[in-house]
């Protein structure tokens, strides 16, 4: 495969899971309006952490035969570090993820933008955040140590559900419930990241506080992946004795 193919899969994948997890946040996740005069209860936290595993799932199976469906940079830098990526090819796979991000988070904004009386900073746009801006107020050191922990057990599970040793065809399966599950506990803490893609697209859009905290949502999640990779290096490494 091309590595221009591999590029605009990337790309096409990145802006997918933006577009569908945030999404979800942005429209569906609160009450909304229906007919005059009713309302009807949004998806939830709950429903947002499914949309987010489910855009996963959907692209594993769509792309990942032709770039690995990586779509976050933590993700490249994980598998380089477990030694399953070449370090060639990090930068282009980030930058493409990247800009997917930025391109769902302004598709997203084209759409929310359309109803009267929307405010982008009000809203909070799907963007992570530590402190004040942690949906349940949580601190930036609960923020830091979320991060941390769950991107290196999603890096655990991927890793782990795409060895060669593993069942084939089902690695797609575990990882997207994996997301799902990790967005089931962190949306409260900081909105969930784990992807540095993901964060800076809505970040680009909300401006102020959300750029001066996504530092946070690039730092962590790239040393949990980090270390999850040399984790996994060892632990599911072959010796003579296995």
């Amino acid at each position: 495969m091309s590595m221009m193919k591999k590029l605009v899969a990337e790309f096409i994948g990145t802006a997918w899971l933006v577009f569908g997890g945030c999404g979800s946040a942005i429209f569906a996740a609160a009450f909304v309006t229906g007919a005059p005069g009713n309302l009807h209860l949004g998806i939830g936290f709950t429903g947002v952490a499914f949309a987010f595993g489910l855009t996963l799932l959907t692209m594993v199976y769509t792309i990942g035969p032709i770039s690995g469906c990586h779509i976050n940079p933590a993700v490249s830098l994980g598998l380089w570090a477990g030694k399953r990526f070449p370090a060639s090819q990090l930068l282009p796979y980030i930058i493409a993820q990247v800009l997917g991000g930025i391109l769902a988070a302004f598709i997203l904004y084209v759409i929310a933008t359309g109803k009267p009386g929307f405010d982008v900073v009000a809203s909070g746009f799907a963007a992570n955040g530590y402190g004040e801006h942690s949906p349940g107020g949580y601190s930036l050191l609960a923020a830091l140590v979320s991060e941390v922990v769950l991107t290196y057990m999603f890096l655990l599970v991927i890793l782990g559900s795409t060895d060669r040793r593993a069942p084939a065809g089902f690695a797609g399966i575990a990882i997207g419930l994996a997301l799902t599950l990790i967005h089931l506990i962190c949306i409260p803490i900081t909105n969930t990241s784990v992807n540095p893609a993901r964060s800076t697209g809505p970040a680009l859009f909300v401006g102020g506080w959300a750029l001066g905290q996504l530092w946070l949502f690039w730092v962590a999640p790239i040393v949990g992946a980090l270390l999850a990779g040399l984790t996994y290096q060892w632990l599911g490494g072959s010796t003579k004795d296995d």
